[in-house]
């Protein structure tokens, strides 16, 4: 398969401000880009890009990491850090009793810092898990579409992982309404091919909409109508 995931990127207020907080606390390198940044990944870890924008968000989630710890003194050590490089406390309704711990980024992002043992994140690496909102149906999209297992699927909760394992990416319908695909500040798929024209037909085939030609790629919608980009590299 001649597709790869380059990142997973989302619109902030301060492009470098959030990915100055994500590379510290993941031990990456920052790349300042046009307009924004990008912490790349590896083979195992999914890279992330961040895109400064003033487009208002509906305070509904729209990206949600897990960074996975390997000690009770990791998890602490995770969650100083994250707070020291200006993260902060979320409630979002756990209870007292939970193990993991939720947090916001500096651009309001949410997070948590998953306790040691957690089983569904073993293996992963530091960057567990990438969460979104979507049905089951865009979960089986992006399994074809990139080649990567589903390693989770019941009822409208899905979850894909490369084959080499590493960060897992999941869907979860929340019994939300699905986003406008008007919009684009919810979290998006950048794509790399060798063979764009012939990547881009293929994914039409498993359910994606065409939407328009790039300078340098093709802008497609997956099944929900999430845009994401494809291009020639």
């Amino acid at each position: 398969m001649a597709l790869g995931l380059e990142a997973v990127a989302f619109d902030v207020a301060d492009a470098i401000e959030v990915a100055t907080f994500w590379g510290t606390l993941l031990d990456r390198k920052v790349h300042p880009e046009a307009g924004g940044a990008f912490v790349p990944g590896d083979d195992r870890q999914v890279g992330l890009r961040f895109v400064s924008t003033d487009t208002e968000r509906d305070g509904r989630p729209r990206l949600h990491l897990h960074v996975t710890t390997t000690s009770r003194e990791d998890q602490q050590h995770t969650v100083d850090t994250a707070l020291r490089l200006g993260g902060r406390h979320l409630d979002v309704g756990q209870g007292p009793d939970e193990e993991f711990v939720v947090l916001a980024d500096p651009g309001g992002n949410e997070l948590c810092v998953i306790e040691p043992g957690n089983r569904f994140l073993a293996g992963t690496g530091r960057l567990g898990e990438v969460t979104c909102d979507g049905s089951r149906d865009v979960g089986s999209f992006w399994s074809n579409a990139l080649g990567w297992p589903l390693v989770w699927d019941s009822g409208e909760q899905t979850a894909i992982q490369s084959p080499l394992g590493g960060t897992k990416i999941s869907w979860d319908a929340w019994g939300r309404p699905a986003l406008d695909p008007t919009e684009r500040n919810g979290p998006r798929f950048d794509l790399v091919t060798s063979q764009l024209a012939g990547e881009a037909e293929r994914l039409v085939a498993l359910g994606a909409t065409r939407r328009a030609d790039r300078p340098h790629g093709i802008e497609l919608a997956d099944p929900d109508g999430n845009r994401f980009d494809v291009r020639a590299g």
